[in-house]
């Protein structure tokens, strides 16, 4: 929750492994879900999710109660009805509501993110691209994520992933920002965060090779020029030479 009092414990967090005893041994199905609430906005919200080793699988729309497929493909093999999520976070929300009365409405521990920029691939200049902000290890799950190019705020193709949680109950996110390189452009991710005093700037620009300036271009010009007439005037001599040494061959043969 950001600004203003801070009502503790206003998320419940969810995790669940399924998959064979309580024994780590090979891959893990997770289930996550959260419910949260900022009482100052009077604003609630909440996440479904199953994960694969790490790697989502689906999530929930809870507000179109519509099921998500991160790879469009395995909806074709499964299914998974978003009724069952619905009703999953209404219990948290009723759970919510039994432990913060216990708990007095103790404040919880805020974890402020880690963030980092990098891009998807190689960059080079105007191939289109796309940047990565990689925001880690905060909590709770309220959190803002935006862009700036050249330091204008940019929306146009931005994408961003649901939270993911981590075995600590922190989350990740990520957001995606397409973009091609060009000579003078940088770029900032803006993240805002209840942990962080004020929003953090992660600052990136593209790493291009410099414009050869015009006095090197004809210094490098009058180097090739050189080296070719250098070329031509020894080649010329090595062809004398050979010429007169045939004559002299010629003239020992008549003796």
């Amino acid at each position: 929750m950001a600004g203003g009092r801070r009502v503790p414990l206003a998320l419940l967090a969810v995790l669940a492994l399924q998959g064979a005893g309580a024994v780590r041994v090979g891959n893990v199905i997770t289930q996550a879900e959260f419910y949260q609430r900022d009482e100052n906005l009077q604003q609630e919200g909440g996440e479904f999710l199953f994960d694969f080793d790490g790697d989502e699988m689906f999530h929930v729309d809870l507000q179109k109660a519509e099921t998500i497929w991160h790879l469009p493909e395995l909806g074709e093999f499964t299914s998974f009805q978003a009724e069952g999520a619905l009703q999953n976070v209404a219990v948290d929300k009723r759970n919510l509501e039994f432990m913060m009365d216990k708990s007095n409405r103790t404040q919880g521990t805020i974890m402020p993110p880690e963030v980092k920029v990098f891009s998807e691939g190689p960059v080079e200049l105007e191939d289109p691209n796309v940047l990565i902000c990689y925001v880690d290890r905060f909590w709770p799950s309220v959190i803002s994520i935006s862009w700036l190019r050249n330091g204008q705020e940019v929306t146009d193709g931005v994408l961003e992933t649901v939270f993911y949680p981590r075995e600590d109950d922190t989350f990740r996110k990520f957001s995606y920002l397409p973009f091609i390189p060009a000579r003078g452009d940088y770029y900032d991710c803006r993240v805002q965060h209840e942990g962080l005093p004020t929003p953090v700037l992660k600052h990136w620009e593209p790493q291009l090779p410099l414009p050869a300036s015009q006095s090197t271009e004809t210094l490098l010009c009058a180097l090739g020029l050189a080296v070719g007439i250098v070329g031509i005037g020894v080649g010329t001599v090595l062809i004398i030479k050979a010429m007169k040494m045939s004559s002299a061959r010629s003239q020992r043969g008549l003796l």
